[in-house]
């Protein structure tokens, strides 16, 4: 199996293909400056983590003012001068302009304001001084910039017609009409009160996903990330088509501790792409492969995307039950992208990789299984009751033994520690176990620089780098986050969410009624057609939001507006929230800002447009999966009314929609299909998304021709022995 590259490699791929992560090349002393800072911040979140939050506000200060003060300090107002290394002048203090430092110092106040004066906060909201109102406006629009510069236009736009939209609702027609707000009232709801910068969305990223990025970092560069792919091709790597299967099943298990997209692109990628390239895959089909399996890490447990932490906050559930939701439909992701490789490998005749590319699983698990221990130890945590940041901390601990110490000895002890934490002995709440154990991984780091071991020096390089890397992942989201609160908080003074709503329900309830009077065996009920034309409606605007807005950002945008929606025809909150969650996971690969796909098609040398459009049409094979656990929504299993036999029948129903819909897409199922064969099994797919007997039985009926003409054509090609 070709070896994989190295830490410094992969960032190196990262930095060139992420736009989150071109940073602004500097002189070594600013460079150091920076990397202090970004070492800070993650130092920040670790330590409280494990030994305390501070107070809501000023927790969420702190970390506002670290993100949008580095963000100017590391990347340019234009990305062409990201990679110019500008000598330090009078104007460029440390090679970054003037005007960037007075930004990054400027924006890091503003946002320490609301902390500090947070006593008095009674007595302003609503009331704000002429100094309040400057605070809040320094930062709003430095926020909007640092946005800009970090993720690029879609959301910075977004935000901008949202406080467009809430100083002049008077000019706007119709529904959307209400009487407007000043710029002092629209500073004061989104700067002073937690409906808008500082709220849930800067919150969560805060608290939850900033610790579970840093774990993903460590985990990888301790190891962990390379057992998991040489699992993937020990065990799929020699079936027809290998490489792009070891790439879904890789990506799928990088996924368990990485919920950034490019990230798993590279890292999976790196190995695979070239793989499928040199077994005859085209450049662009190898790259779209590797592209959308990797975005299911978002929704992949146990750590997924910033949104599965936004769902704790929005629907006030344990992280533990959203993990488990997650699960049914994050294997649905995968399966329906590895129906579709697997057509197309069948209709191509790939074969598997061979016995020298492809690894034992025993050799595998002998020489990587200690960087499993600290993967253990945070679930351990997770599933017995405790915080997501502390089980957080207990894993970024765990890779730090692991990382530092010998491998083996440090696992069994990390191994220890997780069975320890299970018991019912209340192990985490001992007074100095947090202290005694994370003194330890620090001992040993000590230990490493004091006895100048080039080793010892390497590890630790390693875990300072690791966290590093970790912040700098974490900033772009965080801005992000913080953005989002401009258009949530619009949306709470304005009330436009209800009155989207209403819009998409309405339109919604007309094309249900045209549709059952135009077609006689249509089979829906008018509730349940009102329900489908409002999910394919949210679906379709999630796709599009996607197209110029990431993930995260997509998620909280429509759960404001389109969550609502779903309320009011029945639909839980928890299998609303998945909805919108589902769709806003194609972000990464929806043309034409498909930064996961364009991350694939730079590794592979192909046209990035057409592997974002290839990579759109390998995610819609499972596109359907959504609908069924809307209409079923004991799939997601922590869902109320949850039952085995609704469990059984709706996941049996989303399989065989998803293969049926899957060879259509592909051409091909046991033989070619033909173009009437593609349309008739895409047709029987869609009645199984209510997953009743009824509807399987019709869509088994429509396809039935198609399956049978698939077994004579494929008995006509066998040849004989």
């Amino acid at each position: 199996m070709t070896s994989q590259p190295s830490a410094a490699e992969l960032a190196k791929l990262e930095e060139e293909l992420d736009p989150e992560m071109q940073f602004r090349k500097v002189p070594h002393g600013t460079a150091l400056i920076i990397g202090g800072l970004l070492l800070a911040l993650s130092a920040f979140h670790y330590y409280t983590a494990g030994f305390g939050l501070l107070r809501e506000t000023t927790h969420r200060g702190i970390h506002l003012a670290f993100v949008l003060g580095l963000i100017f300090l590391v990347f340019s107002a234009r990305k062409s001068q990201s990679a110019i290394v500008h000598p330090s002048t009078l104007l460029r203090p440390g090679g970054v302009p003037l005007y960037d430092w007075v930004f990054a110092v400027a924006v890091a106040v503003s946002s320490l304001y609301v902390p500090w004066i947070f006593e008095d906060m009674v007595f302003r909201v609503g009331n704000p001084s002429t100094l309040d109102v400057a605070m809040g406006t320094i930062t709003i629009v430095l926020m909007i910039e640092a946005t800009r510069r970090a993720i690029g236009w879609g959301l910075p736009l977004i935000a901008l017609f949202a406080m467009t939209y809430a100083i002049f609702g008077t000019w706007f027609p119709g529904i959307f009409l209400h009487p407007g707000a000043s710029w002092s009232n629209l500073v004061n709801h989104l700067y002073l009160t937690s409906q808008g910068v500082y709220g849930v969305a800067l919150g969560v990223v805060a608290t939850y996903v900033f610790h579970f990025v840093l774990f993903g970092v460590l985990a990888t560069r301790i190891g962990l990330g390379r057992l998991f792919l040489g699992v993937a091709a020990a065990v799929a790597g020699r079936f027809a088509g290998g490489p792009a299967k070891v790439s879904i099943f890789g990506s799928a298990l990088f996924g368990m501790i990485s919920g950034s997209s490019v990230a798993n692109t590279v890292t999976v990628g790196s190995l695979t792409i070239p793989m499928m390239i040199r077994l005859g895959y085209r450049r662009h089909f190898a790259a779209a492969v590797e592209s959308t399996a990797a975005t299911g890490g978002q929704i992949t447990p146990p750590i997924m995307g910033a949104a599965a932490f936004l769902m704790v906050e929005f629907l006030n559930l344990p992280y533990a039950s959203i993990v488990i939701a997650a699960i049914i439909p994050a294997f649905m992701h995968f399966y329906g992208v590895l129906m579709q490789v697997h057509f197309e490998a069948r209709k191509n005749g790939m074969k598997g990789m061979t016995d020298a590319d492809a690894p034992k699983l025993s050799e595998v698990f002998a020489r990587d299984w200690p960087t499993i221990a600290p993967l253990f130890a945070l679930i351990m945590v997770l599933f017995t009751g405790y915080t997501p940041y502390l089980a957080a901390f207990w894993g970024i601990t765990g890779c730090m033994l692991v990382g530092l110490a010998q491998h083996r000895a440090a696992s069994a002890l990390v191994f220890a520690l997780a069975i320890g934490i299970a018991a019912p002995t209340e192990f985490l709440r001992v007074p100095g176990v947090n202290f005694a154990f994370t003194a330890a991984a620090f001992l040993i780091m000590a230990h490493g620089v004091l006895m100048k071991s080039a080793e010892g020096r390497k590890r630790v390089d390693d875990m300072i780098d690791a966290f590093i890397l970790g912040a700098k992942y974490a900033i772009g989201v965080g801005a992000a986050a913080a953005t989002v609160g401009i258009i949530v908080g619009v949306v709470t003074l304005t009330g436009v969410g209800f009155k989207i709503s209403w819009i998409v329900t309405s339109l919604a309830d007309q094309w249900a009624r045209g549709v059952s009077g135009l077609i006689p065996f249509f089979p829906f009920d008018l509730k349940s057609a009102t329900l489908f034309f409002t999910l394919l409606l949210t679906g379709l605007v999630c796709i599009l939001l996607g197209c110029g807005v990431p993930t995260t950002a997509n998620y909280i945008i429509m759960v404001t507006v389109a969550a609502p929606a779903l309320g009011m025809l029945g639909v839980n909150p928890l299998v609303a929230h998945f909805f919108v969650f589902y769709y806003g996971v194609l972000a990464d690969i929806t043309p034409p800002v498909a930064i996961a796909a364009y991350a694939g098609a730079s590794m592979a040398g192909a046209d990035p447009f057409k592997t974002g459009n290839t990579a759109f049409r390998l995610a819609l094979g499972k596109v359907l999966v959504p609908f069924v656990f809307v209409f079923s929504p004991s799939m997601l299993i922590m869902a109320p009314g949850f039952t085995w036999t609704e469990l059984v029948g709706s996941t049996a129903s989303c399989i065989a929609s998803i293969t049926l819909l899957s060879a259509a897409f592909a051409g091909w199922f046991l033989a070619p299909l033909a173009m009437w064969e593609r349309l008739l099994i895409a047709l029987a797919a869609l009645p199984m998304i209510l997953a009743t007997p009824t509807s399987v039985l019709i869509g088994l009926a429509l396809a039935s021709p198609v399956l049978l003409r698939q077994v004579v054509a494929r008995k006509s090609t066998v040849e004989p022995a």
